[in-house]
């Protein structure tokens, strides 16, 4: 047997007279005449079947069939209040789940300040984070993985991306105390000629690799490469081990290892970009919601900046 719909006008209708159990009330409450509700409370009696209303002289009150309808559309009308809210909180980006993908070192500098800076405007959305180095979170932002990314050395040839830098930091070297070069302030990049190194694969961050790279060269040397790992605590960790050195951003001297440490080098006007990544075409309101709260939090102190 098919069950009748009932137009939510009408659930409307019976819950306000219900509450009011006065047809004049309920009829102001709503914003109409006494007719036109008389005639959404016959309606809806016509599809249930039977009085939902007892319409005695100057005194109305609900019938069994009322009183056990009652809680269901109450339920109904909240529900779709409800859902009505979270439509527009999520077609506003108020609520929803932001997926962001990010380097594991921006750990130690940018993430947390951001993060921060929109949950404070942002507290309804579930933001889903990510670690993955950068390459990885490109290709995942090309096939719809994460809505941001959160990088270093952002590409310069990726068109469909939008790139925003926002944060500058300067190069040290990772020595183990025991180096010869561990009890100088700073360190002569050339110096580390002859030295081995051990350093990020070019495949996780091609960008970050070619520039430490070019750095060296620039110094007059080509890197020795003896050791490659992904995380920077464990290129720190192999440094530790005495297997060589190496370049990291400066926000490094926060992973603090015994027999590690850090060197500004020369000439020290070197940076590495760190930049929030999006896809130009995405018309997410929770992608342009994170976009415009860098504008809250860039103008702050941000650690590492050089």
């Amino acid at each position: 047997m098919q069950r009748p719909e009932l137009p939510l006008p009408q659930l409307h209708a019976f819950v306000v007279l219900a509450e009011e159990l006065h047809f004049g009330r309920a009829a102001a409450r709503l914003g109409i005449a006494q007719p036109p509700l008389s005639q959404q409370i016959r309606r809806l009696e016509e599809k249930v079947g039977h009085p939902l209303f007892h319409r005695d002289p100057g005194r109305v009150t609900l019938t069994p069939a009322g009183r056990e309808l009652l809680p269901a559309a109450q339920r109904a009308l909240a529900e779709l209040a409800e859902g009505l809210a979270a439509a527009r909180d999520a077609g506003s980006g108020e609520a929803g789940r932001l997926r962001i993908g990010f380097a594991a070192s921006l750990a130690l500098t940018v993430l947390p300040g951001l993060l921060r800076a929109y949950r404070e405007r942002f507290p309804h959305v579930r933001l889903d984070i990510r670690e993955m180095t950068s390459s990885p979170q490109l290709t995942a932002l090309r096939e719809g993985g994460i809505d941001i990314g959160l990088l270093r050395e952002p590409p310069d040839d990726e068109p469909e991306f939008g790139f925003r830098v926002v944060l500058r930091e300067p190069f040290v070297a990772v020595l183990s105390s025991g180096h010869p070069l561990a009890a100088q302030r700073t360190v002569p990049l050339a110096r580390l000629a002859d030295a081995p190194f051990v350093l990020l694969p070019r495949s996780v961050g091609p960008q970050l690799h070619d520039r430490i790279v070019g750095l060296c060269e620039q110094a007059g040397f080509t890197p020795r490469v003896v050791q490659r790992a992904v995380e920077w605590q464990t290129l720190c960790a192999l440094v530790q081990a005495g297997l060589g050195v190496t370049l990291a951003p400066a926000s490094i001297r926060r992973i603090r290892l015994d027999g590690v440490v850090h060197r500004p080098i020369t000439p020290g006007d070197a940076r590495t970009r760190v930049a929030v990544a999006w896809r130009r075409a995405d018309r997410n309101p929770l992608v342009a919601n994170l976009l415009s709260s860098l504008d809250d939090w860039l103008p702050g102190d941000r650690p590492g900046q050089g």
